[in-house]
């Protein structure tokens, strides 16, 4: 198997990773978007869709009651007495009145309430939401009234959750039992608080508001429904219509929200049914993090970028599927927190690809460019090696270059780019006959003009080049004999017709030659070549140029080495850097 590298790519790839991991554990550790992640169970409830609720009928006090029976709120208590005796007498496996009954009103409607549930074949349940430190109420009287009425109290709140959604109730509130736990208990069906998590349990909605079976109050009271749709079945009466906003958002309403009772009723089936919907151990929910964290990146470094991110849209499509499928079944996995850390990873994969691109471009771009700058070097030497008493006149000549323009204003990579232009000055010399090229002597005027045509052959063989460097590179080996004065050669021009970087190489060539030793010549001194470069200024170099030089001179050897120490094998500090290409003598001047 290939092992991996340690590439720029995977060096970013495993920061996005790791970024991904950390960021997505940490956010599931803190809980830190609770709202989002109970959204996620809205949708699954939504992606479930309706089911059958057996076992519970709403008995709802709705607009149709109010319309027939042509009265206020809150009703008589003998019409609610009424309905629990019918209730009762049709077989209702239990009856839970979800509307307080806690202040006295008429004395004989009080009485036939009491009465109605005292001698109730189904046992009662009744609502409240006032309950007192100690859990107790004063619903029908206070607790010895509810024990001689063989009725129970139960705590009817369902706290909403961010967004006023209700999603979940509660299983006792201050030593109260809750609503759902009281009903479903006295219908014979306990229900184990271990089932709670907190002290609460999702509801198990079982689908739109009207999905649980429900009829008028109105319609009971006067005696229209059939004992068949109550009979072994737990009946919830309360309130519906909209105008005394007993209504709600929960997990599985939309424009229209839930009526209270409606709301209760899932909530007694939930609990009728051990609380079905259970939450995913905790370690399911880091392995499904990390997993969705590291899918994008790893997979990045055996794929294309494009791929590995389908490749981990699958596997996050995979895991919302699993997800519901778990919900269905009645586990419910932690979804929005694994799907962040994906999220997090996807983006990260993407730009730690770029990042990693941009880096490998640049060390390629970097590496291609030392190669070029070397294969000048190389080609240079390759002229050197012709002319071997020249030394390191190439160096010199690029550092010399490098240092004047600088002096005069040039950005430092400009600069640089000249001292390797200035490099490629006398490769024309490699067209040169050694006869000529390497004879001790004087050259005789036919041989002058073939050593003149080297500046021609160099710029012939450095034209038509797009890159910067060579394109300098070309106007040096070609101008750089001219003169300021137009006596130079091969084109006579004159002044700023030069090119600025023939000028340049100009004057550091004539002076780097002057202090060399050459075999028609001993070296001179700085002196005197300052001396000369100072007697040429105006007819053989730029003015502006020569005073610069000048005054730049006392740093030159310095910073470049003295070409009066380099001769031979030994050339001081300079040797340091690459060989020279050729030397001005009699046959470069």
């Amino acid at each position: 198997m290939r092992r991996l590298s340690l590439t720029p790519k995977t060096l970013a790839v495993a920061v996005a990773a790791l970024v991904a991991t950390a960021g997505g554990l940490t956010a599931y550790l803190v809980d830190a978007w609770p709202r989002l992640e109970s959204d996620t169970i809205d949708m699954r409830f939504s992606a479930r869709g309706a089911a059958k609720a057996p076992g519970v009928v709403v008995v709802a006090i709705d607009d149709k009651t109010f319309s027939e029976l042509r009265r206020q709120w809150p009703f008589p208590r003998r019409l609610h007495a009424a309905v629990i005796d019918r209730l009762a007498d049709d077989g209702a496996r239990a009856i839970a009145y979800d509307v307080q009954f806690t202040e006295p009103t008429d004395r004989r409607d009080d009485l036939a309430l009491y009465e109605s549930i005292s001698h109730s074949k189904s046992p009662v349940v009744l609502a409240t939401t006032e309950v007192d430190s100690s859990g107790k109420t004063d619903v029908l009287g206070g607790e010895e009234a509810l024990k001689q009425a063989r009725a129970v109290a139960a705590a009817a709140n369902l706290p909403a959750e961010s967004g006023g959604v209700i999603r979940r109730y509660p299983y006792s509130l201050l030593g109260l039992k809750g609503f759902a736990v009281a009903a479903s208990e006295s219908a014979g069906t306990t229900v184990p608080r271990s089932r709670f998590s907190d002290d609460r349990a999702l509801i198990d909605f079982r689908g739109p508001p009207a999905t649980i079976k429900t009829v008028s109050y109105a319609d009971v009271l006067e005696g229209r429904v059939k004992p068949q749709v109550f009979e072994g079945k737990i009946v919830v009466v309360g309130a519906t219509s909209a105008t005394l906003q007993d209504v709600h958002q929960t997990s599985t309403t939309s424009a229209s929200p839930m009526a209270g009772p409606e709301i209760q009723a899932n909530a007694i089936w939930t609990a009728l049914h051990g609380n079905p919907l259970q939450p995913a151990p905790g370690w399911l929910a880091l392995i499904a993090i990390v997993l969705g964290a590291l899918i994008a990146p790893l997979a990045s470094l055996r794929l294309r970028v494009l791929g590995s991110l389908l490749l981990a849209a699958v596997v996050a499509v995979g895991y919302v599927l699993i997800a519901q499928a778990a919900f269905d079944a009645g586990t419910v996995l932690v979804l929005s927190y694994p799907l962040a850390a994906w999220a997090l990873a996807a983006v990260g994969t993407v730009a730690a690809s770029y990042v990693a691109a941009f880096i490998e471009r640049n060390a390629f771009a970097r590496q291609l460019r030392e190669s070029q700058l070397e294969l000048i070097q190389r080609l240079a030497q390759a002229v050197d090696t012709r002319d071997t008493e020249t030394g390191e006149h190439i160096q010199r000549i690029g550092l010399h270059s490098r240092q004047l323009a600088l002096q005069i204003g040039w950005s430092a990579e400009q600069a640089e780019i000249l001292r390797h232009a200035s490099a490629m000055h006398d490769i024309g010399k490699i067209g040169i006959p050694d006869r000529i090229l390497l004879k001790p002597g004087k050259l005789d005027p036919d041989e002058w003009e073939v050593v003149k045509a080297h500046t021609t052959a160099g710029a012939q063989i450095l034209a038509d080049s797009s890159n910067p460097l060579v394109q300098m590179a070309r106007d040096i080996a070609m101008s750089h004999h001219e003169r300021w004065d137009g006596s130079g050669y091969p084109a006579g021009l004159k002044g700023e017709e030069i090119p600025i970087a023939a000028r340049i190489c100009a004057v550091v060539d004539v002076y780097d030659a002057l202090l060399a030793r050459r075999s028609y010549k001993e070296a001179w001194t700085t002196e005197q070549a300052l001396a000369e470069i100072q007697q040429g200024s105006g007819t053989h170099f730029d003015p502006a140029l020569v005073a610069a030089f000048l005054a730049l001179a006392p740093r030159l050897d310095t910073d470049a080495g003295d070409p009066r120490e380099m001769q031979d094998d030994s050339y001081g500090p300079l040797a340091q850097a690459a060989r020279s290409m050729s030397g001005l003598s009699q046959k470069g001047l």
